[in-house]
């Protein structure tokens, strides 16, 4: 059976904002909850990616996510850290084996300015 060596280490504590949709004029509104479940995971990050376009200097933080596999993780949900951080789950959680244990996806968030 196949077990990632970072299910050992889940230390870090987020919350799961999951979006919950409404409808206005007949089209479909993503809402995020203010507040989430904590959940706990091994937060592995690559650095920040910079570039520039159009004279706008832009951050792309990026991390791989290893946590206890939850059907209601998907690709259009955000993660908050308890230092105020949002990222957004930009891959579809794998499930690793298929067998409803361990998943992994990747997050980011984009920050900068003028």
């Amino acid at each position: 059976m196949y077990r990632p060596s970072a299910i050992n280490e889940l230390r870090t504590a987020v919350k799961l904002l999951v979006p919950a949709y409404k409808k206005y004029n007949g089209v479909a509104k993503k809402m995020y909850p203010s507040d989430g479940e904590i959940i706990f995971v091994n937060w592995k990050t690559y650095g920040g990616t910079e570039s520039t376009v159009n004279g706008v200097v832009s951050i792309v933080d990026t991390a791989q996510i290893t946590t206890w596999y939850r059907p209601d993780i998907a690709a259009n949900c955000r993660l908050l850290r308890e230092d105020g951080k949002v990222y957004e789950v930009i891959s579809e959680p794998e499930n690793a084996d298929m067998g409803n244990q361990f998943c992994t996806f990747k997050v980011e968030r984009v920050k900068g300015g003028a």
